[in-house]
């Protein structure tokens, strides 16, 4: 409604200093109503509202009392009161007080509040100090008690910060808010992860643009994934199912999440973060040509590479090439088609029979029986590597008590840190050895799938599976004649025992390099074996050695 000329004007400032409060809104909607109560009473008409969400009351910067400043300057002329629920929505420290108290007298503004009067004598003056004090104090203590809280919670294997990326809080009966997987996220980052410490990827570049290629990753402004992001991501060990606060004096230790790799995956991505650095990835690696870099010319043993080559009528054309100067077959081109579909026959070629799958299932699962009889003797040397680890730990404890010196301390403390670290590994694995295995179907019949029919992953395959197809099903790369196709190829320890089975290749196993190395003597009648006789005795012996040492009874 429209206001008489003479009717005082006024805005509302209203402050929440957490995020919870502004995604429930209670704290917010309470102050600006108790506010535009209070002036309805004065007879005040509202004219704006500015707020500031999830600030501190430390901070003297807001935005929303930087926009309240601007507007009362603006109308300085109409003599604006500024309406505050309490004190403490202003500030909770006297310096920040009485900063905006000033800079809101400067803007031509009046501050008022439904909790006190805000006047010009000594007493009112003494008691806004006083209420100044006690709103500081107050934020001191609750920063306190919220620091106490989430550091035992840390303490107890609880992450009370804001989930990471990947994660998210849900209720969970005797835990609380607890973290748990967000999909597909976690996925993601959980396949990106295991991909750099296995290999699969060999520079932060590759999994960004891994991280680029799933279409619900976030990305940044420019539509890319950064290193940087990568980096974040590696370095988090809450993504290991760990949690640590070494600022507040809180050490590494397993978390009560489910983590989404394992810890030492996490540590063998913390050693190549730390190691030697690798070949950056080539940019023009692309599902194009899926085989550049894995074949190599026949003649020259050059891998060859591959474009694209435009015809007149404007058609594009796809080549395999060798760009050795030094080859005979230099620059002279492969159709991409012809090279990429004596591949596939290749692959094919390697396709074992349904009896032999049944005989390879056969021995696998005969193999993972005794592997699972095996675990709990596994079981427990981890355990006395565990006990090995806290006996050096205490040691290396003692020792840190009669020392003196800094940067000894400082060595044995290092040490002691990387102790348990490896205990962390240890204890991990042990329990893996200790939970109860998965069925053989269920573990291998992904396995099972790729290895009786391998083309098929090559054909449906996106580009970082058909790497891990060239990978798992070939020892090298491949050879390829221009004119005869591929060579004979080096395949896996795993085709190579199929195809043995497949066509009966099989050779006994030499002696030399089994246990005992000793060759086992050989009987051979064309020599004497050594003897203790006397040398008449054994000369006799040699001149009738083929005669029978008895007589019969008639004769002589």
């Amino acid at each position: 409604m429209t206001a008489s000329a003479n009717e005082k004007k006024a805005v509302i400032y209203v402050r929440v200093s957490s995020v919870a409060q502004v995604q429930k809104g209670h704290g917010a909607e309470s102050q600006a109503t108790r506010c535009s109560e209070y002036a309805r009473l004065k007879g005040y008409q509202v004219v704006r509202t500015f707020e500031d969400k999830a600030v501190s009351g430390s901070l003297a910067e807001r935005p929303g009392m930087k926009a309240l400043l601007a507007y009362v300057r603006q109308h300085r002329k109409d003599g604006i009161h500024v309406i505050i629920d309490d004190i403490s929505r202003l500030a909770r420290g006297v310096k920040t007080h009485f900063a905006l108290r000033a800079a809101i007298a400067s803007a031509g503004g009046h501050l008022e509040s439904p909790s006190r009067d805000y006047g010009d004598d000594p007493e009112d003056d003494f008691m806004e100090v006083v209420e100044a004090a006690f709103a500081s104090e107050q934020r001191r203590k609750n920063a306190e008690q919220t620091r106490n809280r989430m550091e035992a919670r840390i303490r107890q294997g609880y992450w009370p910060f804001i989930a990471c990326m990947g994660y998210r809080y849900e209720l969970i009966d005797g835990h609380g808010k607890l973290l748990v997987r967000d999909e597909p996220f976690a996925s993601i980052i959980a396949e990106g992860m295991e991909g750099y410490a296995n290999g699969r990827f060999q520079t932060q570049a590759e999994v960004a643009r891994f991280f680029e290629s799933q279409p619900d990753f976030p990305k940044g402004g420019n539509g890319h994934v950064t290193i940087q992001a990568v980096n974040r991501i590696f370095s988090r060990v809450i993504y290991a199912g760990m949690v640590e606060r070494p600022d507040w004096g809180i050490s590494l230790r397993k978390g009560k999440h489910e983590g989404l790799v394992d810890f030492e995956t996490f540590e063998k991505i913390q050693e190549r973060l730390n190691g030697r650095a690798y070949a950056p990835a080539r940019a023009n690696i692309s599902a194009d040509f899926p085989l550049r870099g894995c074949v190599q010319c026949d003649d020259c043993e050059h891998p060859l590479t591959a474009n694209w080559s435009r015809s007149k009528t404007g058609k594009r054309h796809g080549y395999y090439m060798c760009f050795n100067r030094d080859c005979g077959s230099y620059r002279k081109s492969i159709r991409r088609d012809e090279i990429e579909g004596r591949f596939v026959e290749l692959l094919d070629e390697l396709e074992p029979s349904p009896s032999l799958v049944k005989v390879v299932t056969a021995m696998f699962k005969d193999a993972w029986e005794l592997q699972r009889a095996q675990a709990q003797y596994s079981a427990q040397g981890l355990q006395r590597a565990i006990s090995k680890a806290d006996e050096e730990v205490a040691r290396l404890l003692d020792r840190i008590v009669s020392a003196s010196n800094e940067s000894v301390i400082a060595a044995y403390e290092k040490r002691i840190d990387a102790l348990e670290r490896e205990k962390l590994v240890l204890i991990e694995r042990q329990g893996k050895s200790a939970q109860p295995t998965r069925p053989f179907d269920e573990m291998f019949e992904l396995a099972m799938q790729f290895v009786t029919k391998p083309s098929n992953l090559w054909r449906n395959g996106r580009l970082e599976e058909r790497q891990t197809v060239l990978k798992l099903v070939f020892a090298g790369r491949l050879v390829y004649a221009r004119n005869r196709g591929f060579r004979t190829p080096k395949t896996s320890p795993v085709f190579s025992m199929l195809e043995a089975t497949k066509t009966g290749n099989f050779k006994m196993a030499e002696r030399v390099g089994f246990e005992p190395t000793l060759r086992s003597p050989v009987n051979r009648i064309s020599s004497a074996a050594h003897s203790t006789t006397l040398p008449p005795l054994r000369r006799r012996s040699a001149r009738h050695r083929w005669r029978p040492a008895f007589r019969s009874s008639g004769g002589h």
